[in-house]
């Protein structure tokens, strides 16, 4: 048998094995590094995260991506540039990190890799007859296996796509497998640079369960927060967010797209909620004089309440918990806002369930990956396709 599928086999049949699972969103902040312990797959799979660390990216490297992220007219050459050089970036990432941790990388079983998403294109987006659904993630998954010798699988979201979703939001298949608990409806809430959630309903019927975007979660602050503060990547601890009043006219118009009476579930991403979405609006709104901190302050509830409002549309019932994770559970004057309107729900984070919340989408990666390694057999309802992701990248 060739020495690759030999080593699959090995491993698929392992008690336990380590994943790295990694992720790099469309905030651009760094990348997540998360090593797990696995053991079991589907409804069986016991975790331990037993290291994560956010690898912050320097200026050079979002300048880079920037140039190519979420626009229909880049530079072909710079994509195909970037694909092997963030793949190449990212591997040695883990490299320095498993040093600091003291591991061998021949210790290190699998990676899973989510890369850098450049384009999302959901047919309600781009509305050309012609095409389907599509999406496209960087970071060549070959560059990381051959720079880290471990077996690499990446590029999740084109077998969810074939299979007849969106490509997005994957974390349902996570969710379901860790977070599950009978007897308690769980709303899985990630507030990234859009913001998803997850419905686990407590009779575990997953027929019952489904995911979605929402629309924004901190893409369009952040992005304001960028032209308009100097030095300043993102509104911590919401401080420009909190000077300023909530503009309700201005609110309103930014509620008006028609993203937010589409049925659910649906994805979306930067590709239409960006800066000049929010320009459009002050526009019709004659509110392009407005003071930055109204902004910031509309853009926060903007967020608040488009989660708000696709948990109503959804949800038949007020027994439910949520559990926060994403920069946005960071952001104190959004939560309080999201609390307010849902005044008798309990809002918890996934360290409860003893997941770091921002460490939640690198994890849930790996465990894609151990499902497709390892798994298969989990029914994730007649809504959510059911199939294996990732393509696997050998190290030799």
């Amino acid at each position: 048998m060739n020495y690759n599928f030999n080593q699959l086999l090995q491993l698929s049949s392992k008690k336990t094995r380590l994943i790295i699972g990694l992720m790099s969103g469309t905030s651009l902040d760094g990348l997540d590094i998360a090593l797990c312990k696995f053991e079991g797959a589907g409804s069986d799979t016991k975790i331990e995260v037993i290291h994560f660390e956010t690898i912050p990216f320097n200026h050079f490297f979002k300048k880079e991506v920037q140039s190519i992220f979420s626009k229909k007219m880049v530079d072909l050459e710079k994509v195909c540039l970037l694909n092997a050089w963030i793949g190449s970036e990212h591997a040695q990432m883990i490299n320095d990190c498993l040093i600091k941790w003291s591991i061998k990388n021949e210790n290190v079983d699998l990676i899973a890799s989510h890369g850098q998403t450049i384009y999302h294109a959901p047919k309600h987006l781009h509305q050309l007859p012609e095409f389907g659904n599509a999406t496209l993630q960087i970071g060549d998954g070959d560059h990381i296996a051959v720079k880290t010798g471990i077996l690499t699988m990446s590029d999740f979201r084109q077998k969810h796509i074939a299979a007849g979703g969106e490509g997005a939001p994957l974390a349902v298949y996570g969710d379901y497998i860790l977070f599950s608990k009978k007897n308690e409806n769980r709303i899985l809430l990630n507030i990234g640079g859009i913001a998803n959630f997850t419905f686990l309903p407590g009779n575990l019927n997953a027929n019952e369960m489904f995911s979605t975007d929402t629309g924004p979660g901190n893409t369009l602050m952040d992005a304001y927060v960028q032209q308009n503060f100097e030095g300043m990547s993102y509104d911590k601890e919401a401080v420009f967010a909190k000077q300023g009043n909530i503009n309700k006219e201005l609110l309103f118009e930014l509620e008006q797209h028609e993203f937010f009476n589409a049925p659910l579930p649906k994805t979306t991403g930067p590709e239409l909620f960006n800066i000049e979405y929010l320009n459009n609006a002050l526009k019709r709104t004659n509110n392009v004089h407005l003071s930055n901190y109204d902004v910031m302050a509309t853009l926060n509830k903007f967020t608040a309440n488009t989660i708000s409002t696709a948990i109503q549309k959804s949800m038949h019932t007020n027994n439910f918990v949520v559990y926060s994770s994403g920069g946005g559970m960071h952001n104190p004057l959004m939560m309080e806002h999201l609390q307010n309107d849902f005044p008798n729900i309990h809002f918890k984070t996934t360290e409860e369930l003893n997941i770091h919340p921002d460490a939640k989408e690198a994890v849930l990666f790996a465990v894609l990956a151990n499902e497709a390694l390892c798994g298969g057999g989990t029914n994730f309802g007649k809504g959510i396709p059911n199939v294996s992701m990732g393509k696997i990248s050998f190290p030799r």
